[in-house]
């Protein structure tokens, strides 16, 4: 089950113990990791990610893999673990 979907700085941050890594990301991960070794998932880009991309405007998050990134987690119904301002200050949930 996909709890959250976490951006590249967070996956690189997590995995290599980075300590930029945000607290409250850094916690969540912590506490929905039932096996570590499976704690990152690859959830490739289809046809309803590219079609809730419209429920993101691009005036508040302009660039595209972030866009994704925002398309995926509103698709799912689950926050992004992500530092981005322009993500975080947008309609979709996000945990930093």
């Amino acid at each position: 089950m996909v709890v959250a979907i976490a951006d590249t700085h967070t996956t690189l941050w997590y995995l290599f113990s980075d300590p930029r890594l945000g607290r409250a990301d850094s916690a969540f991960i912590d506490a929905t990791v039932a096996d570590p070794k499976a704690v990152l998932r690859y959830v490739p880009v289809d046809q309803d990610i590219a079609t809730n991309m419209a429920a993101i405007p691009r005036e508040d998050v302009p660039d595209l893999p972030d866009r994704i990134i925002a398309a995926t987690a509103h698709l799912y119904g689950i926050p992004i673990l992500t530092r981005d301002g322009r993500i975080r200050s947008s309609t979709v949930r996000a945990i930093w």
